[in-house]
């Protein structure tokens, strides 16, 4: 069946924005816009994971309890996607919702199940498959157009199984990566979707034996890439003393738990902006201070 033209236009201009997935995070200007992406980096032991759990849950939870009801669909290179946690966030958030009683009548379970509903996993376990993985993606985005964010974690999972393959050619070894970042272009602009991709922090600094946070921040993957990215998260854990600091107003609760700083660095089409936030992880999700 062909589509006309405003059929396309009405279908794509459906689309959820996600400016307002999480205030807290990104500058006053605001979270990204359609066809945008944000890069989550950081260290191993910062946040990363739970604070994407944190955004992928207020994508797929209900609008009645402060979430955006889209769709996702979340490509796991790193087959980390630990769903019983999601789940355990997802039904914390449900129960707190219902106890104040702004949840709607549903069972927690149904509600539960219709959260789940909106979600669409897919496993790679190599760059070839995250390749064809974008390329078929098209066909659910073209019929869905509850699909608003594609989560891929992570998108340097196979930087160094490239460099090998590639050998001595750098052409070679960001081959593939370029052909993602060519897909994932194509596809913001045409079907209006946000992106959201975890990368792995590496040191690139070799010149002494004590390494510092800077030398994980630099970015490292091809242009290609980096020129996609519109907004960057760069996680960190606070020291001792500082997360003593910053959790000093807090309950008690607060006070025993790792602190973690977020830093937003937001540019592209807008005027360049940033922004930081503090968040500690509790059972139930992220909570930011």
């Amino acid at each position: 069946m062909t589509e006309s033209g405003a059929q396309l236009f009405a279908r794509l201009e459906a689309r959820r924005c996600l400016k307002d997935i999480e205030p807290q995070l990104f500058p006053e200007l605001g979270g990204p816009n359609h066809g945008e992406v944000v890069e989550l980096h950081g260290p191993e032991g910062t946040g990363k994971t739970e604070l994407l759990y944190h955004l992928l849950c207020r994508c797929v939870l209900p609008v009645a309890i402060g979430g955006l009801e889209v769709g996702v669909v979340f490509v796991d290179t790193d087959y980390s996607l630990d769903m019983l946690r999601l789940v355990s966030i997802l039904d914390s958030r449900l129960n707190a919702a219902r106890s104040t009683g702004s949840s709607p009548d549903d069972s927690n379970e149904s509600a539960l199940r219709l959260c789940l509903s909106r979600l669409l996993v897919v496993h790679c376990s190599s760059s070839s498959q995250l390749v064809l993985t974008l390329h078929f993606l098209e066909t659910s985005l073209s019929s869905r157009p509850g699909l608003a964010l594609l989560v891929i974690d992570s998108i340097s999972a196979f930087y160094w199984l490239d460099r090998c393959e590639g050998g001595a050619s750098v052409a070679k070894q960001e081959e593939k990566l370029n052909k993602c970042a060519e897909l994932l272009g194509r596809l913001l602009r045409d079907y209006r979707i946000t992106v959201f991709a975890t990368c792995h922090a590496i040191r690139r600094s070799y010149n002494g034996p004590t390494c510092s946070s800077s030398d994980y921040d630099r970015p490292y993957l091809c242009r290609s890439w980096q020129r996609l990215v519109t907004h960057r998260l760069l996680c960190s854990r606070q020291e001792a003393a500082n997360n003593m600091a910053a959790a000093a107003g807090g309950s008690k609760e607060q006070r025993r738990r790792q602190v973690f700083t977020v830093s937003c660095t937001s540019s592209g089409s807008r005027t360049k902006a940033s922004s930081s936030s503090a968040f500690y992880v509790t059972d139930g999700g992220v909570k930011f201070i």
